[in-house]
Parts: C-alpha cells; structure tokens; sequence
C-alpha cells in the first residue's frame, strides 16, 4: 500500500491486484481508504457487495473502530490480518550519527539480485506480512513476492547503498520519490552489520538523497525494533490503519 493509498487519496480506491493473484491463484481486489477520504461505512460495504473477487484485502483508518464488526457481519469471511503504523520526518531534522571514516553512500542503479532476496528475506523473512494472516495465501509464496518486487522497484530506480571500507554493500534503501514526499519502501542492513548503528547511517544516506521535504515510511504495528529506531532518528508516527481480508465464501 502506498502513501498517497494511506493518508492523500480523497476517496475510496478498489483495484485489482493482479501480479499477486497470479502469485496465490486467487483473484484479489484491494481497497483503502486513506486518512482524508472521509468514506463513509456505507460505501465501504457497497463497494465490497459489488466485488466479484476471491479475496478483498481492504485497508481503512483504525480510528473507525465500528466497521470490523460490520464487515464480519457481511457475507464474507472477515479476517483482521495485521496494523500499519505511518511514520514521517520534515527531512533536514534527523538526528545523524557521526560519519563513519571509509564508508560511503550513494544511489546505485544496479544491485545484485542475490543481495536483494537475501536481504528483503532477512528484513521480512520471520515478520510475515497480512498475507501471512490467512490460510488462503502461501506464506512462501508472500516472501517471494517481496524479492520479485524489491529486485523490479531497484531496477527500476536504484538504491540508496552503504558500503563499508572495502566496498561491501552494508545497507540498503529502495525509495519512491514523489513531489510532496520520499516514501522509504524497503530498507534493512546485512545480517553481518545488524547491532552496530548502520541503519542510522543509511537514513541519513536516504535523508541525503531525498528531493522532498518530507521522509514517510510504514511498518507493521509488531514490527516494534524498527519502530524504535525510526523514533530515536526524529520520525514521529502519524497515522495507523487496519488490514482487513474479506474472503468471498466457497
């Protein structure tokens, strides 16, 4: 789910996921209302009605804490599969370590595809993500679906990459940079580098690279460890929303 999907979009969004239901074998719809929508309940469950898909995986604000009930009192099968927390930082304002003599930072437009699955399965691998919720989806199917993404986004637009003194790659970020804000979608340090503050060093990388002036970055609300890191950097959570899958009955 994007940003713009949780916090801009001014109505309520319904699209197929098509790459992920090739990947499950099930058709999807995703839904969201995003924190300025101000949908109403009433066209949530329109909306859901008119869905012809196997499987709607619908996010909305979490402040809407009527609508769950609702939605399991629907014909669908209704599964709470995980909370999204946002966090954002006015770029310019983290609190950056000191620079590390002999490490470096740059956008790199080619990065190995073995680093990418090795790390996305490192940072995702044990955490899952709302597909994990639900005994329709495969769960190693939904890891494999991180790599294939993760290795299509960097090809696409880079990387922000540390790298230490002889060059290995100690971190990376993979972000999407839009005109009011630069969405940090992946970022995780090597499992050999984890424990000693690199990932500090890469959100400054990533404040660096930044053409906006507005750093935001989601994770899942267990996902507490990064969260603390993010807090510590200067991020101040904003919004959180619930991930609701709506399984069409068999």
């Amino acid at each position: 789910m994007s940003w713009y999907e949780a916090l801009e979009a001014g109505e309520l969004t319904v699209r197929p996921s098509v790459d992920a239901a090739k990947r499950f074998g099930v058709s999807i719809d995703r839904m969201s209302v995003s924190a300025s929508a101000g949908t109403p309940l009433a066209d949530v469950l329109a909306a859901v009605e008119r869905s012809t898909a196997d499987v709607i995986v619908l996010r909305y604000p979490a402040r809407e804490t009527t609508w769950f009930a609702a939605l399991a009192d629907g014909p669908r099968r209704a599964l709470l599969a995980d909370t999204v927390v946002c966090w954002a930082l006015p770029v310019g304002k983290g609190r950056r370590p000191a620079p590390l003599a002999g490490f470096s930072t740059e956008v790199e437009a080619d990065v190995d595809d073995e680093l990418v699955d090795d790390l996305v399965a490192d940072v995702f691998g044990d955490s899952g993500n709302h597909y994990c919720s639900d005994p329709v989806f495969d769960r190693s199917k939904a890891l494999a679906g991180r790599q294939e993404w993760a290795r299509q986004r960097i090809a696409e637009a880079g990387a922000v990459v540390l790298r230490g003194p002889d060059r290995r790659m100690l971190a990376l970020a993979a972000l999407d940079q839009q005109h009011s804000w630069t969405e940090i979608q992946l970022a995780g340090v090597v499992p050999a580098e984890q424990g000693r503050g690199r990932y500090g060093h890469l959100l400054a990388a990533v404040e660096d690279a930044c053409t906006t002036r507005r750093l935001v970055v989601t994770a899942q609300a267990h996902q507490t460890g990064i969260q603390r890191i993010w807090s510590r950097y200067g991020f101040e959570p904003v919004h959180n929303l619930l991930t609701v899958h709506l399984v069409a009955a068999t």
